[in-house]
């Protein structure tokens, strides 16, 4: 299949099947569930070769601002065929065209090519692994870390798109109940100063986003998962959060990749920098 003779559709749940295989091809951690969030609540792009999924791209909208691109999966045998380039410019049309700006993160080879359709560079984070049990840190903290509940919800999710930079309660709703173990939060003065949630994923568990008042409140949410949630373990946590790094590696985290926050035309962050420790992953933000 040329990649002129290349037709873009929509990935469907009939199609979910051939979706799994490109992530599972690609050595991602993305589950169907995963896909389902972009099915239900943005779109994803394919292109099909005799009925077959050969290449994807999903959207994902968050309020009148912006939105993500992420998924970019080609088949092996499909590559260099200017398919990625095709599936990233009908993401970027439909985003801009919805008058929202798109979001994405590189790696650093795909960091080369978004440069060239116009991305800036706006933050590094990394990712890091805990491929086994996790040591004990040295202390522990004096703040009180509760599970998510029911009644705590609403808050939570008014608390993170303060920081965020937009309401994205839907997609954190998709994300409750897939790793029970990680959803805990801290209060102070009655009020919610930091919460973390995870999902089970292809190959690890994924911790994030962990948002947060200040970098104590991080910690202790970190400790209480890292002591609950079994190894392996992803978390993708900035670059700035220097003394958070150090605490993961002593409880023996290692960064396995780095990335970069790109938007299209500007660089200026939707987020709050200091209130944001770790993202849900590169694929949601």
């Amino acid at each position: 299949m040329a990649a002129s003779d290349s037709k873009i559709g929509l990935l469907g749940p009939e199609d979910l099947g051939d979706a799994d295989a490109l992530v599972k091809e690609a050595g991602w951690n993305q589950t169907e569930a995963d896909w389902r969030i972009f099915l239900d609540l943005g779109a994803v792009f394919a292109i099909r070769d005799r009925g077959r999924i050969v290449a994807t791209a999903a959207t994902l909208p968050y309020g009148r601002k912006f939105a993500w691109i992420s998924m970019v999966l080609i088949a092996g045998e499909y590559r260099r065929r200017g398919l990625a380039t095709q599936l990233m410019e009908r993401c970027i049309e439909t985003i801009t065209a919805a008058g929202l700006v798109p979001i994405l993160d590189a790696t650093p080879a795909g960091r080369e090519v978004y440069l060239g359709l116009g991305f800036q560079d706006s933050w590094p984070f990394q990712r890091m692994l805990l491929k086994g049990r996790a040591k004990t840190s040295e202390g522990t903290s004096p703040l009180e870390v509760e599970p998510v509940t029911d009644k705590d919800w609403n808050e939570l999710c008014t608390y993170d798109a303060k920081w965020f930079g937009a309401d994205r309660s839907a997609v954190l709703s998709r994300l409750r109940g897939r790793l029970p173990e990680a959803e805990a939060l801290v209060r102070r003065s009655g009020k919610i100063a930091g919460f973390l949630l995870g999902r089970k994923g292809r190959r690890a568990a994924q911790i994030g986003p962990l948002v947060a008042d200040d970098p104590e409140t991080a910690a202790a949410l970190l400790e209480y998962a890292a002591g609950a949630v079994a190894a392996p373990v992803y978390i993708d946590v900035m670059d700035d959060k220097a003394a958070l790094i150090e605490r993961l590696r002593s409880t023996g985290f290692v960064h396995e990749r780095p990335y970069t926050r790109m938007m299209l035309g500007r660089s200026e962050s939707f987020q709050d920098l200091p209130h944001t420790f770790a993202v849900a992953g590169p694929e949601l933000g």
